[in-house]
């Protein structure tokens, strides 16, 4: 799938992904993050992320690779 680009959806608290070939999906993020072990300081790196790095936020989500994101982050807060 190639991204064309992405934009955050105040509204709906979610990322809308548009493809080349005509699609769009919308990630909502409080479906993408149910199931997530985080902390305050994870919480904040992924606010910051679905803001600012939208298109690294629907990487994350759709490789399955959004824990392993946020442990990471864990582990720099005792750094």
């Amino acid at each position: 799938m190639n991204v064309i680009y992405t934009t955050y959806n105040i509204h709906h608290n979610s990322i809308n992904v548009y493809t080349y070939a005509g699609y769009f999906f919308r990630i909502y993020r409080n479906k993408a993050e149910e199931g997530l072990k985080n902390t305050p300081c994870s919480e904040c790196a992924l606010n910051a992320l679905a803001i600012d790095e939208l298109l690294e936020y629907a990487r994350l989500y759709l490789e399955g690779n959004m824990q392993m994101w946020v442990d990471a982050e864990d582990s720099l807060e005792f750094l």
